[in-house]
């Protein structure tokens, strides 16, 4: 009787006879071809919008000015009263405390310091002969 592990053995052998000496260079670039696909795929979904990203962070946090409100990592909002290099100095809370901290500890800013005078509704008047007539921009 013939035992199944003879049967493998043979089988096996002859089937690597059959099997050509070495791989082709296009077989090989075909198994290689999904990976090298992936490298630029990787690259415009991945590292791309992560520099954009870490660019425009590091342009708010250089172009932070006194009077601009700021929220940091932590979740403290407060007052830039003090920018120097590599640091910036807020004031938060009634009493006003002020934190000194670094520059990478800003997460965002909420309000530039020039935006507080453009939310409100500006009014002024116009001489009309002897009588002064109030005149709203956005009602022409």
């Amino acid at each position: 009787m013939i035992d199944f592990n003879t049967i493998t053995l043979l089988t096996g052998e002859a089937a690597a006879a059959d099997a050509p000496a070495s791989p082709s260079l296009l077989g090989t670039l075909g198994s290689l071809l999904p990976f090298l696909l992936l490298i630029p795929i990787f690259y415009f979904l991945m590292y791309r919008p992560q520099k954009k990203q870490e660019k425009e962070t590091a342009a708010m946090r250089n172009s932070l000015m006194i009077g601009d409100e700021v929220v940091t990592i932590g979740g403290i909002i407060g007052k830039v009263v003090k920018v120097k290099d590599d640091y910036v100095v807020i004031e938060t809370g009634a009493d006003k405390a002020r934190l000194k901290m670094r520059k990478t500890a800003i997460a965002s800013v909420e309000k530039k310091a020039d935006d507080e005078g453009n939310n409100q509704r500006t009014t002024f008047k116009v001489k009309a002969g002897k009588n002064e007539v109030p005149h709203d921009p956005e009602n022409k």
